[in-house]
């Protein structure tokens, strides 16, 4: 026993040095042990004739705090486990259900099933936590109470006890032991207030349980600039099997991070800035989407729980991608993005708020005008949106199909293209073009417009073809490559090299780029009808790079076709332009200034020649 006491008094002073995870009210603990320390050091020698009474006291209550409590709470973890495996199984389960041919008997099972185990794991989960809160005030009861026993039996035992221990090591004790019954009846406080938030989270409706239960009308929050939860992630496995797994992730800043169970941190997946995301039909699973990298290449797929989160996802990684993030209030910015979309779809009657809205700089527009020769002058007054675009002009989302849909239809025939789509042969004068430019553009979409007298005939269409998006919750994009030439535009699938659309550069009469979404352009093209009229239609793209390179493109190849007709000034244009391997002429990273200093408005007032 005088060993054991010298220990003892080692143990006390390290209490502190313990790193409990729930350590709140530890101070008054320490302070206490280690005035108990002192005793104990002072007691060391005489403590031999205790150690029956020591066993009962001291030893006990430390040997039921350990396989009581300690049991107690490392049971409930187990279950707590167990519950969540099952969750997980379950939820594999529905992540399975099919989206076309879907069995209602099967899907209610299963969808019980998903309730039932998430009920479980949520009724273990409240259990554990509760166990590990009451734990914080037992392990300091369990602490004390074999002090206190011990301190008595020095007292009661040891004919030297009247004079070791005086009134004030009396009054200390009896303070020991009132902080003790105060931890007590906090401890029994918190149990009661714990218990009664128990019973009010397991007294909601049944529904919360079950996934995707607001499918009809789910409330989405559009301006997310961050986002949490978990996802399916799909992993190749071989040529043609693939896995799904469940894991949880984040984005941090402009990172998208995923954090496996049991994992102390996250690890990056995917770089969001500059990257685009879409909704995809993928396996017959419901609700997956898919995020492509800056360069066109195709990323991960994840597959969200719900519709809500499906398009909280989508909507969240948008906002990252655009670098929202980084701004100074990040908040605000997202919700005047999506106001100004939702707003889209009411026309706007003031010409002031117009200017705001889209070109702040229509003076700059106004001087640039005077000496163009292809695009019509812009006179002072700007038309009214339903002068420009005739109100419930249908919107076309999508003119370019898959390139895998493209061949299903030409398998065991040549295949009529509505659009004029085409095999790359047959444009022989791309290779004596005098301008190649390749840019990565996604289609938005395309309307008939009344009049290509004005740019803001593009503006107007992009506002209606995004508010259109995000009112109708269209995220699909086709990735395509536009084709930029002296003498056409064309725009070519990627993925087989077939031309799907092409437009005369000389019927292309207006092209712009927008003034705050740099990566948003537009052209409008005036083409002949079969009646003997004309008719006008304005396409909108999402560029990779910005919009304004590919006006001075646009507006590059129209002065090669006016100047073709003087050789002498044809042959000092093409001195300004450096030439590739091939003979081509390529455009710079960024346009040249001109000598007088005054941009070109064949470039849609939105790039500088």
């Amino acid at each position: 026993m005088c060993l054991a006491t010298q220990q003892l008094s080692k143990q006390l002073l390290a209490y502190e040095k313990q790193n409990f995870a729930l350590g709140k009210g530890d101070e008054e603990v320490i302070s206490t042990l280690h005035y108990f320390s002192k005793v104990v050091d002072e007691l060391n020698v005489l403590h031999t004739e205790l150690a029956k009474q020591l066993a009962d006291t001291m030893v006990l209550p430390i040997i039921q705090f350990r396989e009581k409590d300690l049991t107690e709470v490392s049971t409930l973890k187990d279950l707590f486990g167990l519950a969540s495996n099952e969750h997980d199984l379950s939820m594999a389960k529905y992540s399975k259900l099919p989206k076309k041919k879907e069995n209602e008997k099967v899907k209610t099972e299963v969808v019980k099933e998903v309730a039932a185990a998430r009920r479980k794991q949520h009724l273990s989960s409240l259990q554990y936590y509760c166990a590990l809160n009451a734990l914080q005030y037992r392990k300091r009861v369990a602490m004390m109470e074999p002090m206190i026993g011990f301190a008595h039996g020095q007292i009661n035992f040891f004919k030297r006890g009247a004079e070791m221990f005086n009134q004030s090591m009396d009054s200390f004790l009896s303070s020991v032991a009132d902080m003790v019954q105060s931890i007590q009846v906090e401890q029994e406080a918190e149990a009661e207030k714990m218990r009664v938030s128990q019973q009010e989270l397991l007294s909601v409706d049944e529904s919360v349980y079950t996934p995707d239960f607001d499918v009809s009308t789910p409330q989405i929050n559009r301006n997310l600039i961050q986002k949490a939860g978990y996802l399916n992630l799909r992993n190749k496995t071989g040529l043609v099997t693939t896995t799904w797994e469940r894991l949880y992730f984040f984005t941090q800043g402009g990172n998208l991070m995923c954090q496996p169970r049991g994992a102390v941190a996250g690890g990056l997946i995917q770089d969001l800035d500059n990257c685009s995301v879409m909704a995809v039909d993928c396996e017959d699973r419901r609700y997956c989407f898919q995020i492509t990298t800056p360069n066109g290449k195709s990323g991960i797929i994840l597959q969200a729980e719900s519709r809500k989160e499906n398009e909280e996802w989508i909507c969240a990684i948008n906002n990252i991608s655009r670098q929202i993030y980084l701004t100074d209030n990040p908040e605000a910015v997202a919700i005047k993005l999506n106001q100004t979309a939702l707003q889209a779809v009411t026309p706007i009657t003031s010409y002031g708020k117009k200017q705001e809205s889209s070109r702040p700089s229509q003076n700059l527009k106004n001087s640039e005008m005077e000496n163009d020769k292809i695009v019509p002058k812009t006179t002072v007054n700007v038309p009214e949106p339903e002068q420009l675009i005739a109100p419930g002009t249908p919107i076309q989302f999508d003119i370019v199909l898959p390139a895998t849909e493209f061949l299903d239809q030409n398998r065991g025939g040549r295949r009529v293209n509505p659009f004029g789509e085409t095999e790359d042969d047959t444009f022989p004068e791309a290779e004596d073009s005098l301008l190649q430019q390749m840019f990565i553009v996604r289609f938005l979409g395309s309307m008939a417009v009344n009049t290509d007298s004005t740019a803001e005939v593009i503006y107007e269409a992009m506002r209606q073809v995004l508010a259109a998006r995000a009112i109708h919750n269209i995220f699909r994009m086709t990735e395509t490559h536009l084709m930029v030439t002296s003498q056409t535009l064309r725009l070519i699938d990627p993925q087989t090299q077939v031309t799907r659309a092409n437009f005369e550069l000389t019927s292309v009469t207006q092209f712009a780029a927008h003034q705050e979404n740099k990566r948003l352009v537009g052209f409008v093209v005036r083409m002949p009808e079969s009646t003997g009229g004309e008719s006008l239609s304005t396409y909108i793209f999402e560029s990779n790079s910005e919009g304004e390179k590919i006006c001075y493109a646009i507006n590059l190849g129209k002065e090669i076709i006016e100047v073709q007709k003087d050789p002498e000034a044809l042959a000092r244009l093409m001195l300004s332009i450096p030439l590739t391997n091939d003979g081509k002429y390529v455009l710079l990273n960024h346009p040249p200034d001109d000598t007088d200093g005054s941009p070109s408005e064949n470039r849609g007032a939105e790039s500088e020649a």
